[in-house]
């Protein structure tokens, strides 16, 4: 069966057929040029997390401004990054089995391919399958800086670990991986910023003990869109991985802002859906439900029409409580999604739409790329 495109180069966008996932192309540059201004004069990098887009297009634009490389979550994401012509690529992630280290070992012949490790049988595992491969592949440590998911615990844990990598002929020790994830959607400015500053006090802790041990430690990455001037500023830091600043999503919308140094992003990612019911003066209901918007972060919101809520989503449909807002069948709608990254994954697609037509169909390449 043929993958079903909804949309032609040059169709307007009230005929793109739903429901689909709209990037507006104005709002997404608008995005990157903040980003762009924010980190000018900082002595810092960016690696932008490609788990938020999936799309080797959207990369290779992140790239051409600066970006190093980019991040991903999976050795999958990263062989699509790579096919794509993406050159440098870290799974910001630990790489257990034995097929997905023979693909990230194969991988690292094709492009700089860097993984995370936070235990020391795993190290002897990637240093086993670079050894088959016949590579020398890049291994950070991760360190645990207050999200409590994966990593070492920060000090003389980290160390040994790294001394393990050291000691690997077939791997290098290039650094630690420092993401708080946890603090990206803290509401308030100054929690997201007392978290930063207890994860740098976690990451210096390590850093001047792998100096005591006479081991370089080139690179620390991290950060995300909620927190990334914090890791900027901080003197710790050399590298940045946000990766949602290019879309934006209610969540994050939800985040305070003002006094926090970082740029207020706009929503430039949107589910195109069409009113397909109207049983009474007080409901529609749309065709994005939950195959169309990730809702793990709240329902999405509707973009541009007052009085329409989105309130309820089942598979195939979405339910709106309407007060005054006047919709009728076949009227069409921008939803703006709850949480960006998953909603991302259910499209093969981005309709790239720029004054109200359509100038771009770029692939999702990554979708589904989970293993």
């Amino acid at each position: 069966m043929t993958a079903y495109v909804p949309a032609t180069v040059g169709m307007p966008l009230s005929e793109v057929d739903t429901p689909s996932l709209i990037l507006d192309l104005d709002a997404f540059e608008r995005n990157l040029d903040r980003m762009d201004a924010s980190l000018a004069g900082k002595k810092i990098r960016i690696r932008p997390h490609a788990k938020s887009h999936k799309c080797p297009e959207i990369a290779k634009r992140q790239i051409a401004r600066g970006a190093v490389g980019v991040c991903c979550q999976k050795v999958s994401e990263a062989e699509a990054m790579v096919d794509g012509g993406v050159a440098d690529v870290l799974v910001a992630n630990e790489v257990v089995g034995a097929k997905k280290l023979q693909r990230l070992a194969a991988l690292a012949k094709r492009a700089r391919v860097a993984a995370c490790a936070d235990d020391a049988g795993n190290v002897a595992q990637l240093d086993a399958a670079a050894r088959e491969a016949g590579v020398r592949l890049d291994v950070l440590v991760e360190i645990n800086v207050g999200a409590n998911r994966c990593g070492v615990e920060p000090g003389e844990r980290a160390v040994a670990l790294a001394r393990a990598i050291v000691a690997c002929r077939n791997l290098r020790f290039a650094g630690l991986q420092a993401y708080q994830g946890g603090a990206q959607h803290l509401r308030k400015v100054e929690e997201r910023r007392a978290a930063i500053e207890k994860a740098c006090a976690r990451v210096k802790q390590t850093t001047d003990l792998l100096a005591k041990a006479g081991i370089a430690c080139e690179t620390v990455t991290g950060a995300g869109t909620g927190t990334y001037m914090y890791e900027a500023t901080s003197g710790i830091y050399h590298e940045l991985q946000a990766g949602s600043y290019i879309f934006m999503d209610v969540d994050y919308g939800r985040n305070e802002w003002t006094e926090s140094g970082i740029p207020r992003f706009e929503h430039s990612l949107f589910v195109w859906t069409t009113v397909m019911s109207r049983p009474t003066a007080e409901r529609g209901v749309v065709d994005a439900g939950l195959k169309a918007s990730s809702v793990d972060s709240g329902m999405p919101r509707v973009a541009d029409v007052e009085g329409a809520e989105y309130v309820k989503a089942s598979d195939e449909h979405g339910v709106l409580k309407l007060t005054g807002a006047r919709l009728a069948i076949g009227d069409k709608l921008k939803l703006i999604p709850g949480h960006c990254d998953p909603t991302v994954n259910l499209y093969d697609q981005y309709v790239c739409v720029r004054g109200g037509r359509v100038e771009a169909i770029w692939p999702i390449t990554a979708r589904g790329a989970v293993w």
